[in-house]
């Protein structure tokens, strides 16, 4: 199967799910997002393989194109929509590569579906549920950007997300995933904030994973420390795992040679 247009949509139960879709192979590789971007953040990887493999990536409910009738909340409810886009796209088995919120979503999927995946890919983030106090962090952002705005944030998100060499070298992009925040209507961002602080824990599942994995995690990452990978790497039988150096949060962007290099070795040896 070959599919090459760009900014697809598809409805899905009350959600319209926006997607790119590319290249071919009867597995394909599905990119999640991080929180609060869009599908755009993954151009460096969907540009790299789509020659190689059939990649998509798409934007979460309520993320920039994918709009809900009704903007509900959870990261069960995120990894049914991703169970849905395969099913209405006819889509048996994938590999969901997702970071950060998006790996919350991936792991919580390969939990309650099993079957529908045949490896995975964990970038930047963590198995674990917030704490008492990340709980509460979120909650006072919800509260700030509720009453203030989503100017500070932004600011602030991308300023802790990208590396130094980013914010000095790749103006453009920040400047872009910057505005990908802002034109995010608030109150979206206020329920997957919510919804994040409300996730359980995935760790207690992570020895049930079968399948091949790979846990990327990166030296500068100040959101999400090398250690939640390195946790996940343990207790995954069939894992392996790759630091990136000098990478913030977003891996990806901050070092996307070294995360293709590494993505598409991992990809090759499944073949």
């Amino acid at each position: 199967m070959q599919t090459t247009g760009q900014h697809q949509h598809i409805k899905v139960d009350n959600l319209t799910i926006c997607y790119e879709d590319y290249g071919q192979g009867e597995t394909p590789v599905i990119f999640i997002h991080g929180f609060p971007f869009d599908k755009s953040s993954w151009q460096p990887q969907l540009e790299f393989l789509k020659s190689s493999y059939r990649v998509i990536a798409y934007d979460v409910r309520g993320f920039c194109k994918s709009t809900p009738e009704d903007m509900k909340a959870s990261v069960d409810l995120f990894a049914k929509d991703l169970i849905s886009l395969m099913d209405a796209l006819h889509i048996r088995r994938a590999i969901p590569c997702g970071i950060s919120m998006g790996g919350y979503i991936a792991l919580n999927a390969i939990q309650h579906y099993p079957d529908r995946f045949s490896a995975l890919v964990l970038c930047n983030t963590q198995a674990i549920a917030d704490s008492a106090e990340g709980k509460e962090k979120r909650y006072k952002t919800i509260e700030e950007i509720e009453k203030n705005g989503l100017n500070e944030f932004a600011s602030s998100f991308v300023e802790k997300t990208f590396s130094a060499n980013s914010h000095s070298n790749k103006k453009e992009m920040v400047e872009h995933m910057k505005n990908t925040i802002l034109s995010t209507p608030i109150a979206n961002i206020a329920r997957t904030l919510s919804a994040l602080a409300q996730r359980l824990e995935t760790t207690s599942a992570l020895p049930g994973i079968k399948v091949p994995t790979l846990i990327i995690s990166s030296s500068n990452d100040t959101l999400i420390a090398p250690q939640q990978s390195e946790l996940m790497h343990e207790k995954i039988h069939n894992s392996h795992y790759h630091i990136i150096k000098d990478a913030g949060h977003i891996s990806n962007l901050d070092q996307p040679a070294e995360f293709n290099r590494v993505l598409k070795d991992f990809l090759d040896r499944l073949e």
